[in-house]
């Protein structure tokens, strides 16, 4: 189980790794430029990390924490922990492949090779490649990581609100999570515990999160529309749904359209460049899908970049 001391422990192996993680930066916003009727909204801006991504944390414990052969690391993946795996590898300089699905777009299986990582592009959906990395992972040895339920990679993500509560000096009255295995909300929920809300987000069409609560367990689900290259899990993670169970406040849905627009208006409003799994918060703000009180304080974790930036035009 995840616990705040194995996030605290998580980051202190990171720091041996001084040169690689970035400490993003939290944009603290009055409720009102976006739009929004609360006192604050806090942008913790994790898509300017290492990879582009928040995965870099995790991936990184992963590797530090675990021998790695000579046959190196290997990933299933829809993009963003891929490359987080292809640049801790290249960092440590071990050998990394990557096996990605169909659905993964052509810029993140460039950012993928241009790491040095073999990328091997299989399967419809994620659940399809992963399948074809646990073959070739018994092949070869090679250490496997797994996008979002390791106990080193959930640690890893937990230390991104271990480091937004260090900067406001405080933790916000409720934290807006984007959902595909569990991996994000997993670590931070089991970092602020009851300390906050945490509110799971996914899209409509792959509620992993959303439709394990309503079956009471864990359940496969069909994964598609715009944020399915990197929220296209088929199952919320072990790990993911046990601290969820604990500490999250709600799972709530939003339509394709809703995240787009909330996408765009990053872009257009603030010059903030990010994939559409990054703008599932502000979606929720901006539909009234997650209303807020008037002097609540609402975090949200812009996730992720990696993405063909042409489709903000």
């Amino acid at each position: 189980m995840i616990d705040r001391a194995a996030i605290s422990a998580a980051r202190q192996r990171l720091a041996s790794q001084p040169h690689f993680l970035r400490s993003t930066p939290l944009l603290r916003l009055p409720g009102a430029a976006l739009g929004v009727d609360c006192a604050e909204v806090w942008l913790k801006l994790e898509h300017l990390q290492v990879g582009g991504s928040f995965k870099a944390r995790g991936m990184l414990y992963r590797l530090l924490a675990n021998p790695v052969p000579d046959s190196g690391v290997i990933i299933a993946s829809g993009g963003n922990a891929g490359i987080a795996v292809a640049a801790a590898a290249q960092a440590l300089g071990v050998r990394c492949e990557v096996f990605v699905p169909e659905v993964s777009p052509e810029a993140k299986r460039a950012r993928l090779r241009a790491l040095g990582a073999e990328v091997v592009v299989t399967g419809a959906a994620y659940a399809q490649a992963y399948e074809a990395c646990v073959a070739r992972q018994q092949a070869t040895g090679a250490l496997q990581a797994h996008a979002y339920d390791q106990p080193e990679v959930v640690a890893g993500a937990g230390t991104l609100a271990l480091e937004l509560e260090e900067q406001a000096g405080h933790l916000p009255d409720t934290l807006l999570v984007s959902v595909g295995g569990g991996g994000l909300i997993g670590g931070v929920a089991a970092w602020v515990e009851s300390r906050a809300h945490v509110v799971s987000l996914e899209p409509e069409r792959a509620p992993t999160l959303h439709a394990a609560r309503a079956a009471g367990q864990p359940v496969d689900v069909d994964v598609s529309g715009i944020a399915a290259d990197s929220l296209g899990a088929k199952r919320i993670g072990a790990i993911a749904w046990q601290v969820s169970q604990r500490h999250v406040h709600d799972a709530l849905l939003l339509p394709d359209d809703a995240i787009r627009a909330a996408q765009l208006w990053l872009w257009r409003e603030l010059k903030l460049a990010v994939e559409p799994a990054a703008a599932l918060g502000l979606a929720a703000l901006q539909t009234g899908v997650y209303r807020p009180q008037p002097q609540e304080t609402v975090g949200l974790v812009l996730c992720g970049a990696n993405f063909d930036p042409a489709s903000l035009g």
